[in-house]
């Protein structure tokens, strides 16, 4: 059955600096591809960096933009697939409502150079996410590499298990999440994310960013957790190149065996997407 030895680039990057960052981009893709890797995945916002403020408009570019045509340059060299981060200008006309937004984007990159998928981060973190982009409005965004359906989510939207189950129903195998979580947020990483893998029967790779930039503490910690639950590579604090095996036996199996998708109930979850309602005071009816 397929696999797909999977690469995780746990980095700083080079904030600010596109340039800098397609270098150690290179670099890692070369290390990746000795290591056999057919993916390598990069962190939230690796093209320019996340804490670079006022440099976002500046930055930002299409999904087909000049950024993108450098990673695809890197991958079909490298003959490997890429995924990274990167601000998203929009390419609505000129003068349009919806002219000049930027969205905090995800871009998958095949390893022949085609651009598979572009997922717009649909659940902003914070005072500066929220001040610089806009929020995506397409919750599931998948595509096909070595035999697996591949899901993109970013970081904050992990958090939501309505995400990740919404992957799970629609057949992903491996979710790719680009990361820039923060102190104090280490258990996001260390028990989150696992859970994740393990209740919706996936592979989940988890790629953070690490060391301090701007106002925040990067914590690293970036893992590919199984469907079973168990860690299969998992980083620590500072730069690191991991690589894991996504085995597609084992997924099969772990489905086989654990039943949460198949007991679902969802004539018993309307209330989930519908508006409370009043709160009725406790006393006689």
């Amino acid at each position: 059955m397929p696999s797909l030895r999977t690469a995780l680039l746990q980095t700083a990057g080079r904030p600010g600096s596109v340039a800098g960052n397609l270098a150690v981009l290179d670099e890692a893709a070369g290390r990746a591809a000795e290591a056999g890797a057919g993916l390598l995945v990069c962190p939230e916002m690796f093209l320019t960096g996340y804490a670079i403020g006022d440099a976002v408009p500046r930055l930002a570019e299409p999904a087909d933009g000049p950024g993108a045509l450098a990673v695809a340059e890197i991958a079909g060299r490298h003959g490997l697939a890429v995924l990274y981060g990167y601000p998203e200008r929009d390419e609505a006309p000129e003068g349009t409502e919806d002219s000049g937004r930027i969205f905090n984007a995800a871009q998958l990159i095949g390893p022949d150079g085609a651009r598979l998928a572009n997922y717009r981060k649909t659940h902003l973190f914070g005072d500066f996410e929220r001040k610089w982009f806009t929020p995506g409005e397409q919750p599931v965004v998948q595509a096909e590499l070595a035999g697996l359906r591949l899901g993109v989510l970013i970081c904050y939207d992990v958090e939501f298990p309505e995400n990740v189950r919404a992957h799970a129903l629609a057949g992903t195998d491996l979710l790719l999440v680009p990361t820039a979580v923060m102190h104090p947020f280490q258990f996001v990483a260390e028990s989150l994310v696992p859970v994740r893998a393990f209740e919706n029967q996936m592979f989940v790779a988890y790629v953070n960013r690490t060391g301090e930039e701007g106002e925040f503490e990067f914590i690293g910690l970036s893992c590919l957790a199984g469907p079973d639950g168990a860690t299969r590579a998992r980083a620590g604090r500072g730069e690191e190149l991991l690589v894991g095996e996504v085995d597609q036996e084992l997924l099969s199996a772990s489905r086989e065996a654990n039943p949460y998708l198949r007991d679902r109930r969802p004539g018993l979850y309307a209330s989930l997407v519908r508006p409370p309602g009043p709160v009725r005071p406790p006393g006689p009816a």
